[in-house]
């Protein structure tokens, strides 16, 4: 999905959230959830879109209801950086305002 039918569905109350998805190098991804799936928004291009902040991701989705929940999601990786054998842990999910702070 991109943005404009991500937009279409927000105002149509089909989205139930959406993730901020913080990766290696400070790149952010979005993802939406909807119907209980987490689906990838795309760029204009069909790509993978890309963001560079929370504050990007604000100015991205300017217009967006604010109802739908916006969650800044990081991956738990503290063990594997210290050589400890990687565990399933869920990630940690902050929740962010999805409206510009000025």
């Amino acid at each position: 999905m991109n943005l404009e039918e991500l937009s279409v569905l927000a105002h149509g109350g089909q989205i139930e959230a959406l993730d901020l998805v913080s990766l290696e190098g400070g790149i952010y991804v979005l993802e939406a959830q909807m119907d209980g799936r987490r689906m990838p928004v795309q760029a204009h291009n069909g790509g993978e879109l890309r963001l560079r902040s929370v504050e990007h991701a604000r100015e991205v989705l300017q217009g967006m209801p604010a109802e739908v929940p916006l969650h800044l999601v990081h991956a738990v990786v503290h063990d594997e950086m210290i050589g400890l054998p990687g565990k399933a842990a869920e990630p940690l999910r902050v929740p962010v305002h999805n409206q510009p702070s000025w």
